[in-house]
Parts: C-alpha cells; structure tokens; sequence
C-alpha cells in the first residue's frame, strides 16, 4: 500500500484572506499588524509578498515597515476572520480519508 504525506504550509496566510475579503488589494504590498494604523506602536503579523519585496516581514515594527514600504495599505489584525479561513481550510483537508496533523 503507498502511504502519502501532504505538507501544506498556508505562507502570507492572513494577507491572502485579506487579499480575499478585499479583492481590489490583490497585487498591492498589504501589510497586517496592530491596529493598522503604522504611525502607532505595534509589528507586523504578516506582510503579502509584494510588501516582502520591500523588506517588510513579521515582527517588524509598523513604523519601520511604513518607512521601508509607505505606499503600502495597512491593515488592522481581525483574528476571527483569520480563525474563520483556517477551520475552512482544515474542514477541506478533514473531508480526506486521511489523519490530519496540525504542527
């Protein structure tokens, strides 16, 4: 019997729910951290790849990721949104015949 294993790793997750929920940012440098607003404290929890390009990634503070990216749109954490996508992603691997690890 051949066993397979699946790795599916969910890279720029919550830019790309972001990117979903708002279709008109797709191909823009979307960074998600804090409030949304870079001129207060708070880091960045994920940056799309087109922000990336610029330096920007997680853990950066908002302000430097302004500074290194300012025209990109900054946007506010919606951690039920984000909790929301996953269980949709992990009801979609759950309807496999297979067990599913979560690491």
């Amino acid at each position: 019997m051949t066993r397979w294993v699946l790795h599916v790793d969910l890279d720029q997750f919550v830019a790309a729910v972001e990117v979903l929920r708002r279709p008109e940012l797709r191909g823009l440098p979307v960074v998600v951290g804090g409030d949304g607003d870079p001129t207060k404290r708070g880091v960045v929890s994920t940056a799309s790849y087109e922000a990336r390009a610029y330096g920007v990634q997680s853990g950066l503070p908002l302000r430097t990721a302004f500074k290194r990216c300012p025209e990109a749109v900054f946007l506010p954490v919606d951690a039920a949104a984000y909790e929301a996508a996953s269980a949709r992603v992990m009801a979609t691997l759950r309807e496999f015949d297979a067990v599913v690890e979560v690491l």
